[in-house]
């Protein structure tokens, strides 16, 4: 399963402080469909991301009925992204 949306990257200060991109509403049924199958425990969903030209893997984390995307420093630096930002993403769900 593949899909690609585009969203904000917002910032979650915390303990451990994170950016993350929320997956829109209408890409959560599915992806709560193939959490069944695919999640390693808490709802966690394995995905290959890709924003730019930069992939990596990471694990979807589940959030108010929703999906959330961290993106790593990284990946942020390597395509210039900051807080705010209405970024494209990719995601390919192994089923």
């Amino acid at each position: 399963m593949e899909f690609e949306f585009r969203s904000k990257m917002w910032f979650w200060k915390g303990p451990a402080p994170w950016y993350f991109i929320t997956v829109p509403p209408e890409d959560c049924f599915e992806l709560a469909a193939a959490s069944t199958v695919v999640s390693y425990g808490w709802g966690m969903i394995p995905v290959t991301a890709r924003i730019g030209r930069t992939t990596w893997t990471t694990s979807l984390w589940p959030k108010d009925g929703q999906y959330i995307v961290p993106v790593k420093a990284d990946v942020r630096r390597a395509e210039g992204l900051g807080l705010g930002d209405l970024v494209r993403v990719r995601l390919a769900v192994s089923v």
